[in-house]
């Protein structure tokens, strides 16, 4: 029986609160039967705080965080620094045994510098976002060497280029590609709300399973709204690149819900399904 492979990906918001618990436990209990886990985090709100604290006031158009050098230090010191560590303390905690990559780990998350460019909602000047970067690979053989000895490694929203260039990347973009890349069987995208919602403003009305069909469609007739449609269009994405993978959308998790979604898709959040 082979492993399956499983992408988690975090963000800030569930650092605080003691939200991380159960997740890092499932994440351990995970790799003790065999399977291999690799986890990407973000880290927006930890920035926008200490950036604040530092006098720097963020500048964000159209939802995206512009990076100048100012704001790369901030990313270095907040994500790659603190909240990796606090993650793999957590994991580590767990039982697990957590490797922090940072984005110059032999360039674990291959990148470029975006160019400027039109984006929705952001005008009709191309935006230059500065130190942001896209994906463009991924150190595969040492992701995968990890994982096949058991370690879980850990990924912050940063990347960069073989010249050393550090960039500021959206995490959910991070993990999307890196499940592609991995062939996972299950990307788990944990998020502020328990799935996809029928009605955004009633949790009991989440879609245990929705088909890219049906995903488009509820999105097209407005039943999904706001933050969760890039969500869903990257997953849409993500998923065309994953020949028999899930897509899990969920929000918090208590004990042993991470669990009981990767074993029964859609039992806990919203399947993405082909």
């Amino acid at each position: 029986m082979t492993a399956d492979v499983i992408v988690v990906k975090v963000g800030g918001d569930l650092f605080d609160g003691g939200r991380l618990g159960p997740v890092v436990a499932d994440v351990a209990a995970l790799v003790e039967r065999g399977e291999w886990v690799v986890m990407v985090h973000g880290g927006g709100p930890q920035a926008t705080a200490m950036q604040r604290r530092l006098g720097i006031e963020p500048h964000v158009v159209a939802g995206r965080r512009i990076t100048d050098e100012a704001t790369l230090d901030v990313m270095k010191m907040v994500v790659a620094g603190r909240l990796n560590v606090d993650l793999c303390s957590a994991l580590l905690a767990a039982g697990a045994q957590p490797v922090g990559l940072h984005a110059a780990s032999s360039c674990a998350v291959r990148a470029e510098r975006r160019p400027p460019r039109v984006v929705a909602g952001g005008g009709s000047e191309p935006i230059d976002f500065g130190w942001v970067g896209d994906v463009v690979g991924f150190n595969k053989d040492l992701i995968t060497l990890l994982q096949a000895q058991g370690y879980t490694p850990v990924i912050p929203s940063l990347g960069c280029d073989p010249s050393g260039a550090v960039y500021n990347i959206n995490a959910d973009i991070i993990a999307n590609d890196l499940a592609a890349v991995l062939g996972a069987d299950h990307l788990v995208l944990v998020t502020g709300v328990p799935g996809v919602l029928r009605d955004a403003s009633d949790p009991s009305s989440r879609i245990g399973r929705l088909t890219v069909a049906e995903a488009r469609a509820a999105i097209d007739d407005g039943t999904v709204t706001g933050g969760m449609i890039p969500k869903l269009v990257e997953s849409i994405k993500a998923l065309a690149r994953l020949e028999d993978g899930c897509i899990h959308i969920v929000g918090d998790l208590g004990p042993g819900d991470l669990l009981r979604e990767i074993d029964e898709p859609g039992s806990v959040g919203t399947a993405l399904v082909p």
